[in-house]
Parts: structure tokens; C-alpha cells; sequence
């Protein structure tokens, strides 16, 4: 056997050895489409927390020491403290109090 004779397949070899590995490797394409909607997922979450945040900071300024919103104390008061006024119709639903 002579190197004319061999180095046609190795070099078949190698370049099979790369395309599969430019596919299937852990930085080939399939994996760099699992990424991509990995991702979208996590943009998505993160856009999702961020809205979410951004509620819980606007409750909280209504809660500033210098200026507290009479509705939002109302609602807490009530919520917290169990509190109605006499002419309010209370349902209470048992299903609902997890705590």
C-alpha cells in the first residue's frame, strides 16, 4: 500500500470526522439552535419579571413614608387586619386562604 493509496481515506475520515462534529459537536448547529430557543425562553421570562417588578415598585411608592395612597392603605388595612365597614357584605372563601 503506498501513501497515494491511503491518503484519499484518511482524508475522507477527517473531513467526515468535522461535518459530524459541525453538527452534532457541543458548539455544532443543533446546539446552536437549542440556544437560540433557549434564549427566546429567557427573554421572554425575563421580560415577564422585569413587568412584574415594575408593579411591585410602583405599590411600593404609593407605600412612601411622605405621601401614602389612601386606597392602596385601605385595601391593606382591610386585607391584613380583617377589617369592613358595617354595611359591607363579607363571603369569606376558605379555598382561597392557603397561609
Amino acid at each position: 500500500m503506498t501513501l497515494d493509496s491511503i491518503l484519499p481515506g484518511v482524508v475522507m475520515c477527517l473531513i467526515a470526522y468535522f461535518c459530524y462534529h459541525a453538527v452534532q459537536g457541543e458548539l455544532g448547529l443543533l446546539s446552536y439552535v437549542r440556544l437560540e430557543r433557549q434564549e427566546s425562553a429567557l427573554e421572554a421570562e425575563a421580560a415577564a419579571v422585569s413587568a412584574q417588578r415594575a408593579a411591585l415598585e410602583h405599590r411600593v411608592r404609593l407605600m412612601a413614608p411622605d405621601k401614602v395612597d389612601p386606597d392602596l392603605l385601605d385595601e391593606l388595612a382591610r386585607y391584613e387586619l380583617g377589617f369592613a365597614h358595617p354595611d359591607e357584605i363579607v363571603i369569606l372563601n376558605e379555598t382561597l386562604k392557603t397561609n
